[in-house]
Parts: C-alpha cells; structure tokens; sequence
C-alpha cells in the first residue's frame, strides 16, 4: 500500500529513478561484501551448544567472536592435546580472525612468508615460515578441522605444556606476538587461559 502511495506520489519519473538508486545501492553493498569491507550485521542468538565441551568455559567475549564450528574445534583439539583451547582460539584470531579474513593463504595458496590455512602454518619448504605442515599436518592446511589440531601438535612438540611462551615464540618469532595471543587466550576463558 506505502510503495503504490510513494510511486502515485513521485510520478513514473521519481519511481524510475528511485528503483536504480536502489538497485544501486544493493549492488554496491553486495560488491563491497564480496571484498571483505563490510562486516556481516551483527545478531542476537541463543546461547551456543558448541561451546558445551570447553574447560574452561568460555567467556562471552569467546561466544561472540569466533564461529561455532571454530570453537568447538578449538575446544576438541585442546582436549585431545592437552593444552589450553583459549590459546588455540586465540592463535586462530590472531592469524586470520577464525578463518574469515580474506588474505593471501587463509583460504587457499599461500601468504608472502609461505604460511597456509587459518592458522597459518608454515606450509611451503624452503619458505620464510618453513615446512611445519609436512611434520604436523594430515590433509589440507586450508581445512580448519585439519589446521586447529595440526597447530596443537606443533604447539605440545615445542613444549606448550612445560612453557607455553616458549611454543608461542616458536609458532611465531615475535614477543608481541606471544603477548596478544596470551592478552586474547585470557579474554576467552573464564579463570583465563592457562590449566
């Protein structure tokens, strides 16, 4: 009823001219999406199930940052390796912010310093960032179901579980770089993110 309202009222000029305007506008939108400069709109949701199986829980700074299927991953691989999942969800924000920034290497190929997949695992021999995926990978690097554990067991092999700062260091030669991840890993848990 509006729409016919607002068309009597513009005359077959204005109507023509406010359907491009907005064929416009949704294409610029979608384009601008496509690119990665528009961030999805934020949504109300239930509580998440796949976080059920996280010790320790996590906070809802965890909850509402990083994808279901992530954390549930990330939550499985600390488990199974024994080291703390916040420390793997934190690795994955740092790196390619769960797998949803659209860089060279998060998705497919790999970066500048030959490092793949969203936890950016040194992937290419001979590379800046090495070959760690032929040692700690099964699969894809690309695959974040294949990616979480392999950055867990490169992690416990550099020694996660007797100092964690120096597996950090390991995984990326930077202080700054174990001090966000280890700033992001206490965000995520409740009691932090150490055991």
């Amino acid at each position: 009823m509006i729409a016919v309202g607002l068309a009597r009222a513009l005359g077959l000029r204005g109507t023509i001219i406010l359907a491009c305007l907005l064929v416009l506008v949704v294409t610029c939108y979608g384009v601008a999406q496509d690119l990665g400069q528009v961030d999805p709109p934020a949504q109300a949701a239930p509580a998440r199930k796949s976080a059920a199986g996280c010790r320790p829980k996590p906070t809802r700074a965890a909850v509402t940052d990083t994808p279901p299927s992530y954390l549930r991953r990330y939550c499985q691989a600390g488990a199974r390796y024994r080291i703390p999942w916040p420390v793997l969800a934190a690795i994955g924000k740092v790196e390619s912010d769960h797998g949803r920034v659209r860089l060279p290497g998060v998705r497919s190929g790999s970066n500048w310093a030959g490092a793949c997949g969203p936890m950016q695992i040194g992937c290419v021999p001979h590379s800046k960032a090495g070959n760690a995926w032929a040692r700690y990978g099964r699969g894809r690097p690309h695959d974040p179901a294949q990616a979480i554990p392999a950055a867990a067991r490169y992690l416990v092999d550099h020694g996660a579980r007797r100092d964690l700062d120096r597996a950090l260091f390991a995984y990326n030669h930077s202080r700054a770089y174990v001090a966000k991840v280890k700033q992001l890993a206490r965000r995520y848990a409740r009691g932090g993110g150490r055991r």
